[in-house]
């Protein structure tokens, strides 16, 4: 295999798992609720994007430098949304926290 054809495997496999995870945390902030999601999953992924980041930069291999800096914020975000929704934070579309309170939509 080329190194192009290195490098485009490995942005493609970078895609991949960014979209998997940027639609969790999309359907997550959607719903409106965690349920289901652990609270080790974002936690965990913060600690181990961390390492990675900085293993990926001392060799100097740019495809997971990036990868794992945007997994780091995808982990920040998902974890921001888990507590949110945990502590019943209006959903998007005005639906109904597991707190109990009816939120109403502003549109």
């Amino acid at each position: 295999m080329t190194g192009a054809m290195t490098e485009l495997t490995g942005w493609v496999a970078a895609t991949v798992l960014l979209a998997t995870m940027g639609r969790q945390v999309y359907t997550q902030w959607r719903d409106g609720t965690s349920q289901g999601v652990s609270k080790w999953l974002f936690i965990g992924q913060l600690a181990a994007s961390s390492g990675f980041v900085l293993y990926s930069w001392r060799l100097g291999n740019w495809v997971f430098v990036v990868t794992n800096a945007l997994m780091l914020l995808t982990a920040g975000l998902g974890q921001w949304i888990y507590l949110g929704n945990k502590k019943g934070v209006v959903a998007p579309h005005g639906t109904q926290q597991p707190s109990g309170r009816a939120i109403v939509s502003g549109s």
